[in-house]
C-alpha cells in the first residue's frame, strides 16, 4: 500500500485545543507561504465540536499559515511519527486575523514591549492523570507510583525533547493517576508554543501506549484538579533579569510590581480566559490547594499569585535569574496563546497606570476572616464561568485587549458552551470535559 506523508498544521483554538489540515509533505515550501484554508466561524467550534453559535456565518474565508519554528517530527518506533507545525490564522491578504489565538499572545508582549522595553519569560507546569496507572493508597508523590507508569514519563520526556523543547520534570502528583510535566523557561510566544506542544506530546504517547493522558480542571466534581500554572519574569533585551528587588515588596521590583498589581486587579476578568470552562470552578474552591482569592502570596501555594522561592542562589545573580512568579489561575481547557495573552495584557495595564500592590496585611492571609482579606485588598474570585464572563464583560480594557468584535464573539463561545451543558449535574459536566481533555 503505498502512502502520502502528511503534516498537520493547527491552532490552539478559543477551546484550548489544536485543529487544523494536514497536506502533502512534499507541498511544505508553498504551505509555508500561503498555509491551507480555513473559515471565520471555525474558531467557534466548541469543546464537544459542535459550532453552537457564530457571527461568522458560513462567509469568508483565511489562511492558516504554519510557522516554521514551531516543526514538531517525533518519530515511534511503533506507527506514525508525530509531524505537525502550529501556525498564524491570517486573512487572504497576508495580515494576521484579529480573532488569531497566536496573534492575541503577540500583541500582548508587544504592548509589554512598547511600554515597557522587556520581554516576557515564562514556562507552563501542567497536570494530568494518566489511565494507564493503577491507583492505589499512598502513592501521591511516591517512588512507587512514579515506578508504576511503566516508562511513560520518559517516553513523554524523550519525546519532548525531540520535539524542541528542554524537559524540566515529571512526577507523580497528589490526585489519583496524576501526574506533572513541566520545561524549561523561554522567551515570549514559544513559551505559549512549547505548552502546547507538551501538552500533545503528553496525549500522542499516552494513545500509543493504548491510553490517556487527560488534562481535564476536574474529572468528578469532588476530586483532585489538574491546573496549568503559569511561571514567569521580566527580562531585559539582553536577557538580564527585571523582575527582582530585594528591597522592593515581596522582592518585586517596581516594575514587576505594578505588572502583578495588574494581573491581581483584572483577576476575576481574566479568569474567563484563564479558567474558561464550566469544569474549572470545581477547582478553584476551598481546600483544594487552588487558588480562591486575587492575593499574592510568598511560597503559598493556595495563592493565586505566588512568588516563588529561590533554591541556594550562588549570587545575587544567579537569585536574580531564579526569581519570578506563579500564576495559579489556570488550567488546560485555555488555549495557551489566550491565557498568557490575558496574564499580560492584564500586567501591562499595571505598568501603564502605575498600580500598587496592596500593602503585607498584619498577619497570615488564611488566618485572616474574609472581611480582614477583603480590607487588605483581595477579592474572592469568580465561582462560576458565568460571574468570570460577566467580570470579563464589565473590564472596559478588556474591549482594548481583544478588540470589540473579538470579545463579543469570544462571549457568544462560551455563553453556548454553558448553553450546551444544561440539563446536567455537576457530575456529568465533568465527564463532558474530560472525554474532551
Amino acid at each position: 500500500m503505498q502512502r502520502e506523508d502528511l503534516i498537520f498544521v493547527g491552532t490552539c483554538d478559543l477551546a484550548g485545543l489544536v485543529r487544523g489540515k494536514a497536506f502533502p509533505a512534499a507541498d511544505a515550501a508553498a504551505r509555508l507561504r500561503r498555509g491551507v484554508g480555513f473559515t471565520h466561524s471555525n474558531i467557534m467550534m466548541s469543546a464537544f465540536g459542535p459550532i453552537y453559535a457564530t457571527p461568522f456565518g458560513t462567509e469568508g474565508d483565511l489562511m492558516l499559515v504554519p510557522d516554521e519554528t514551531t516543526m514538531v517530527q517525533v518519530p515511534f518506533d511503533d506507527g506514525p511519527s508525530e509531524r505537525f507545525y502550529l501556525g498564524d490564522l491570517r486573512a487572504t491578504d497576508g495580515g494576521y486575523w484579529d480573532h488569531c489565538p497566536r496573534h492575541f499572545l503577540r500583541r500582548a508582549l508587544d504592548a509589554l514591549h512598547e511600554a515597557t522595553g522587556l520581554s516576557l519569560l515564562a514556562a507552563f507546569e501542567q497536570e494530568l492523570v494518566y489511565t494507564g496507572v493503577e491507583d492505589r493508597p499512598g502513592s501521591p508523590y511516591s517512588l512507587d507510583m512514579f515506578r508504576r507508569q511503566n516508562a511513560f514519563g520518559e517516553a513523554l520526556m524523550g519525546a519532548i525533547r525531540q520535539a524542541g523543547v528542554v524537559p524540566d520534570s515529571f512526577l507523580p502528583e497528589y490526585g489519583p493517576r496524576q501526574f506533572e510535566m513541566t520545561v524549561k523557561p523561554t522567551i515570549g510566544l514559544r513559551a505559549a508554543d512549547e505548552a502546547v506542544i507538551a501538552r500533545e506530546m503528553a496525549r500522542g504517547v499516552a494513545w500509543r501506549l493504548g491510553h490517556r493522558a487527560i488534562l481535564c480542571p476536574m474529572l468528578e466534581p469532588d476530586g483532585v484538579g489538574n491546573g496549568t500554572h503559569i511561571h514567569f519574569s521580566l527580562c531585559g533585551p539582553d536577557g538580564a533579569p527585571a523582575t527582582h528587588d530585594p528591597a522592593g515588596p515581596h522582592g518585586l521590583s517596581a516594575v514587576a510590581a505594578a505588572f502583578a498589581a495588574g494581573v491581581l486587579h483584572h483577576m476575576p476578568a481574566i479568569a474567563a480566559v484563564t479558567a474558561p470552562s464550566a469544569a474549572s470552578y470545581y477547582r478553584l474552591t476551598p481546600n483544594r490547594w487552588a487558588p480562591t482569592w486575587t492575593n499574592l502570596g510568598e511560597r503559598d501555594r493556595g495563592a493565586s499569585l505566588r512568588v516563588c522561592p529561590v533554591f541556594a542562589p550562588e549570587d545575587d545573580a544567579d537569585a536574580a535569574r531564579q526569581f519570578n512568579l506563579e500564576y495559579r489561575v489556570c488550567d488546560a481547557s485555555a488555549s495557551p496563546y489566550m491565557a498568557l495573552g490575558a496574564l499580560v495584557f492584564a500586567g501591562v495595564d499595571g505598568i501603564r497606570k502605575g498600580m500598587a500592590l496592596p500593602a503585607a496585611p498584619a498577619r497570615g492571609f488564611w488566618d485572616m476572616d474574609e472581611a480582614e482579606r477583603a480590607a487588605a485588598g483581595a477579592r474572592p474570585l469568580p465561582r462560576s464561568l458565568d460571574d468570570a464572563l460577566r467580570a470579563l464583560a464589565a473590564t472596559p480594557e478588556a474591549g482594548e485587549w481583544f478588540g470589540a468584535r473579538f470579545l463579543a464573539a469570544y462571549q457568544m463561545f462560551k455563553r453556548s458552551e454553558l448553553q450546551a451543558l444544561e440539563g446536567l449535574d455537576d457530575r456529568g459536566i465533568c465527564a463532558r470535559y474530560a472525554a474532551v481533555y
